[in-house]
């Protein structure tokens, strides 16, 4: 008789010494096939973990001899007595490894093509043919896990949302397109001729809707869509916690969001995270930092010598100081024991982000004990110069010290690479330590000089601090917004902010990025007059599921998170989308595609 695959008693990896002389109806995949002297074991794996089956050909030929022809990733059934191991045989790294199952039946549910790599924890298959052959790459436990731990963070979010008094409101996938910086996946319309949807890059302008609809605590574990350039931690489709709350000020998202995280990491990884968050402004962060989502875990701040290097007659140091920019360092502790090779090295790939080179220094101790500098630009320090430097570095012999002089923008940039990568060749970064942090007071605009025109740092909905509304429009660059990023090691989980609740301060931030009351109405004409209607102050935050996922099971790139993601070019190898659509499907939607000459 077919064994009753549907009565399955218990899954593979939840087998255990609690069901020791008890019979068991199991169903997965053969993991592994092993013949040891005419008595045959399997692993059987599903998604919770493996168990060892054995066929004894005295005891259960039938069963013996079917699994003989049992090969990896047949699709089977089994039923048979759980047994403990004999003493001595059982399997300490294995959560089943103190029983086996002695298999009484076996049936062949299906079979399997030869895979086309093993279905192992570790495989050194590339990237692309683990997406093309997705549900294999699904059935290794790196994959399964993460995507249990996937459900697991979005159960908690839930969960915790719900007993905070939120709802769960879904807002459409199909909508207009307001560009905000990044391009719009758009839909023709059929029923429109000419006319096209957006797929949405955010909730945004729905969830102050929302606010103004009177659901004064909103959120959605949303699906959202980018065309743009991607990265490991990129994917034109990923997924947010999005939320926003009425008549609150920053702290009141901040705690939530604390006390959401806090729940998530006792889930996750079983610990006490300490609320709440450190603050530190932006300001802050890019001067000791250089970068606006600074990793806390280790120390390597960026020092400014500016005033110290004006001694220096240095002409790297003083062209950038002569013309406003500035001269920063990183002063490495031990660092003077670094090989030319090593320096070498972080000066070609600092090269490779823009940089003009890596002015570097030394230091050694003099016959007076006092900071000496050798190698690299010692040559340009007089004895002054020599000790300003070290007084404002810091630096204590034995240490190395990189500097950058160029703008203060690119002297950021470089040093926040530098400190970053440094702390991970030299295996500086603690393991096993979650460090959020937010970061406040960002600048609420930013001057393109190309264009000659401010963009809004974050968008142009965020509210600006109540002591700058009236430098909008005579001095919108030191404009501060009510914004926050919520960071954890050194990595951006999600940006929010005080909304504007205002109609007439909307419209001026509106004017400020030069649309035209033209454009306003076109894009945003809906917003405008919905806030027209009593809008309550609001607001709130998104943050990136996909990228809490991959810091929280140590993932190296989004795509190890997702079920089925795309390449880097955004495409799937699995389904090969994109891919052609017929003239009939186009020409119902009155387009006519028209493709770049070709490059042959």
């Amino acid at each position: 008789m077919p064994i009753p695959y549907n009565q399955r008693t218990c899954y593979c990896g939840e087998a255990g010494a609690h069901l020791a002389g008890q019979t068991a109806i199991l169903v997965g995949w053969v993991q592994s096939y092993r013949d040891h002297g005419g008595m045959v074991f399997i692993d059987l794996r599903d998604r919770t973990g493996l168990v060892q089956i054995k066929f004894n050909p005295e005891t259960d030929p039938i069963a013996h001899q079917t699994a003989g022809k049992l090969r990896a990733e047949f699709c089977v059934a089994v039923r048979g007595d759980v047994a403990m191991r004999p003493e001595g045989l059982a399997n300490p790294n294995l959560s089943t490894g103190a029983i086996e199952v002695n298999g009484r039946e076996v049936e062949i549910l299906s079979t399997s093509a030869t895979p086309v790599f093993e279905v192992e924890d570790e495989i050194e298959t590339n990237e692309e043919t683990r997406l093309k052959y997705r549900y294999l790459d699904l059935r290794r436990t790196p994959m399964r896990e993460a995507l249990m731990t996937r459900h697991r963070i979005c159960k908690t979010i839930r969960d915790y949302f719900d007993e905070q008094g939120f709802v769960e409101i879904e807002t459409p996938f199909l909508t207009k397109s307001t560009p905000e910086g990044a391009r719009d996946y758009l839909v023709p319309s059929r029923v429109h001729p000419g006319m096209v949807f957006a797929l949405p890059q955010s909730p945004q302008l729905f969830k102050q809707l929302l606010m103004i609809s009177g659901f004064d605590k909103y959120m959605q574990i949303v699906r959202c869509f980018r065309d743009e350039d991607l990265r490991a931690d990129r994917q034109p489709e990923f997924t947010q916690l999005d939320m926003e709350m009425s008549f609150v000020q920053a702290e009141d998202v901040q705690r939530v969001i604390e006390g959401c995280m806090s729940r998530v990491m006792r889930v996750v990884h079983d610990i006490d995270i300490p609320t709440p968050f450190p603050r530190m402004t932006y300001e802050d962060a890019m001067r000791d930092y250089g970068i606006d989502r600074p990793d806390t875990r280790y120390e390597l701040k960026i020092r400014d010598v500016s005033e110290a290097a004006r001694g220096v007659d240095f002409r790297v140091f003083a062209e950038p100081l002569a013309a406003g920019g500035a001269v920063r360092c990183i002063v490495v502790p031990g660092g003077a024991q670094m090989t030319r090779k090593e320096t070498d090295t972080l000066t070609e790939d600092l090269k490779g982000i823009g940089a003009g080179g890596l002015p570097l220094v030394k230091v050694g101790a003099g016959q007076d004990g006092k900071p000496v500098f050798e190698t690299g630009i010692a040559k340009f320090f007089t004895p002054e110069s020599t000790a300003a430097v070290s007084a404002a570095s810091g630096a204590k012999p034995g240490d190395l010290i990189l500097f950058a002089a160029d703008t203060v923008a690119n002297v950021c940039k470089y040093l926040g690479w530098l400190r970053e990568t440094i702390a991970r060749r030299r295996g500086m970064i603690p393991a096993n330590l979650w460090n959020f942090l937010w970061v406040v007071d960002f600048p609420m605009f930013e001057f393109n000089t190309e264009d000659g025109r401010f963009y809004a740092v974050h968008h142009p909905f965020t509210a600006p601090r109540d002591e700058d509304i009236g430098k909008l429009e005579n001095d919108p660059g030191s404009c501060r917004a009510k914004a926050y990023d919520v960071v954890l090691n050194g990595i951006e989980l999600g940006g929010g902010s005080i909304r504007i609740h205002r109609a007439d301060v909307q419209e001026r931030v509106f004017d400020l990025l030069q649309l035209t009351p033209e454009e306003q109405q076109l894009k945003f004409r809906f917003l405008l007059e919905a806030l027209r209607y009593g809008p309550p102050p609001h607001g709130g935050i998104a943050l990136g599921i996909d990228r809490m996922v991959m810091l929280l099971t140590g993932a190296s790139s989004l795509r190890d998170t997702f079920s089925f993601p795309k390449t880097q070019r955004a495409y799937c190898p699995l389904t090969e989308a994109p891919g052609p659509v017929a003239q009939s499907q186009l020409d119902e939607l009155y387009l006519r595609l028209s493709l770049p000459p070709s490059k042959g």
